[in-house]
């Protein structure tokens, strides 16, 4: 596996990988909430938002993102085949580094490329000056696996409760 900076080119097959790693995590989050509290966060279908936030997370010019290419699988050329990727945003005033997104292809899921890139990107943020890394997950099974790689990395829970109500 290679770990590389972000290219304009590769925004279609983060869209791809990330919408295909984050379908059971919708459904869990579906069935963990209120129909109309579900319908009211994604009133056309959670694909469409998920697309957008993808696209602004990857464009955005404050947010540095990259890619996880793997080589040896049945889908990859001598290229290589984009597998996950990580995006981080700084906050530089109160030296907090913030992982946005992380996603990785579920033909990829378990071989250890999620925890690579968050070390990466925690590697990153350390040489940047941060002091302090933080990353928001959900509670529900979906977000299970989610959990165990931040876990795994040495995050600590902060146990924040958010409640939301239907007008």
């Amino acid at each position: 596996m290679r770990i590389q900076s972000y290219e304009v080119e590769h925004l279609d097959a983060i869209i791809r990988l990330s919408l295909r790693a984050w379908e059971p995590v919708f459904n869990s989050v579906q069935q963990a909430m209120d129909n109309d509290i579900y319908r009211a966060f994604y009133p056309e279908h959670w694909r469409i938002s998920q697309q957008k936030a993808v696209e602004d997370v990857c464009t955005a010019v404050n947010i540095k993102v990259w890619i996880a290419r793997v080589f040896e699988h049945p889908k990859v050329n001598k290229e290589g085949y984009i597998a996950g990727f990580i995006a981080v945003n700084l906050h530089p005033e109160d030296k907090i580094g913030e992982i946005q997104m992380v996603a990785v292809d579920p033909d990829f899921q378990g071989r250890g490329i999620g925890s690579a890139l968050t070390k990466f990107a925690m590697n990153w943020m350390k040489k940047a000056g941060m002091s302090l890394v933080m990353v928001e997950t959900g509670g529900d099974l979906g977000h299970a696996p989610a959990r165990h790689t931040y876990e795994k990395a040495g995050f600590e829970l902060l146990p924040i409760a958010r409640y939301f109500k239907k007008l």
